[in-house]
């Protein structure tokens, strides 16, 4: 069983992968390769001088897996809650988890299919997000939303740290104590 797994690889779910693995959590990271990132020019991303979305989105996920992260390149069909957590089933497997991170940018159509509250959109041209409150919370407990489809604007800068801030609720959560993850450089 993992501990998270992560529906969507873009930087929002890239990002809490990176935090949730680092932090030993057993991660899972699934990736459908739809990240509307991949069909950006970034250069209002604070210390990167200009990347192509594709490139961004390929660290984020090599990120993610050098810290112990699992990534699985498939799509993302059904959630179901079960005694100790979720069944993350995808079209080709399924997995167990006690906690899901919905980080699926524009698309909430699985969202609404297993009961998560959506609302309208809050972005130019983003029709309906998941319903969530400040931490990442939905409706249904043990599921979480990050990034565009939590309603945090589309830049990849605010949707990379809003997954990365999911993932210290989580983090903080499971460890009954607020996380934090601050390196040092070593001289």
């Amino acid at each position: 069983m993992f501990d998270i797994a992560i529906i969507g690889a873009g930087p929002a779910g890239a990002s809490a992968a990176l935090f949730t693995a680092k932090a030993g959590k057993k991660t899972l990271l699934i990736d459908s390769d739809k990240s509307v990132t991949k069909k950006a020019w970034i250069e209002n991303h604070y210390g990167v001088p200009g990347l192509k979305g594709p490139e961004l989105v390929d660290i984020g996920k090599q990120q993610a897996t050098k810290f112990g992260a699992e990534l699985v390149a498939d799509a993302v069909v059904n959630v179901t809650k079960q005694e100790n957590g979720f069944k993350v089933e995808t079209e080709s497997s399924s997995y167990e988890a006690t906690h899901v991170v919905f980080a699926t940018g524009l698309g909430a159509d699985l969202a609404e299919k297993i009961g998560l509250e959506i609302k309208p959109g809050t972005e130019p041209r983003i029709k309906s997000i998941i319903a969530c409150d400040a931490s990442g919370k939905t409706n249904i407990e043990g599921i979480w939303a990050a990034g565009t489809i939590a309603g945090v604007s589309m830049h990849t800068i605010i949707t990379a740290g809003d997954g990365a801030k999911v993932a210290i609720n989580i983090i903080s959560e499971l460890n009954g104590t607020r996380y934090v993850d601050h390196d040092l450089l070593t001289t």
